[in-house]
């Protein structure tokens, strides 16, 4: 696993992705997959990630605002 996590660490520096991006990215995709594994059961996600339900309740209020924007966006675009 260490070498396929320094493979794509090498990627994203060429890519010039900040950490905070990366970072931000990797949390957000691992509570989604987290949250799939778990049939969206809050409760049961947090417990399997070692965090308060709470927080996992306000990360996912906070992906869900960041789409919204965009779909407004594009479709206010296409009228």
């Amino acid at each position: 696993m260490r070498a396929r996590l320094e493979a794509l660490i090498d990627e994203m520096l060429d890519g010039h992705i900040l950490l905070a991006e990366a970072v931000s990215e990797f949390e957000k995709l691992y509570i989604k997959k987290a949250l799939s594994r778990n049939q969206q059961h809050l409760s049961k996600t947090a417990q399997a990630l070692g965090i308060h339900r709470n927080t996992i309740s306000k990360r996912v209020a906070d992906y869900q605002k960041e789409k919204r924007p965009l779909a407004r966006a594009a479709g206010r675009g296409t009228r």
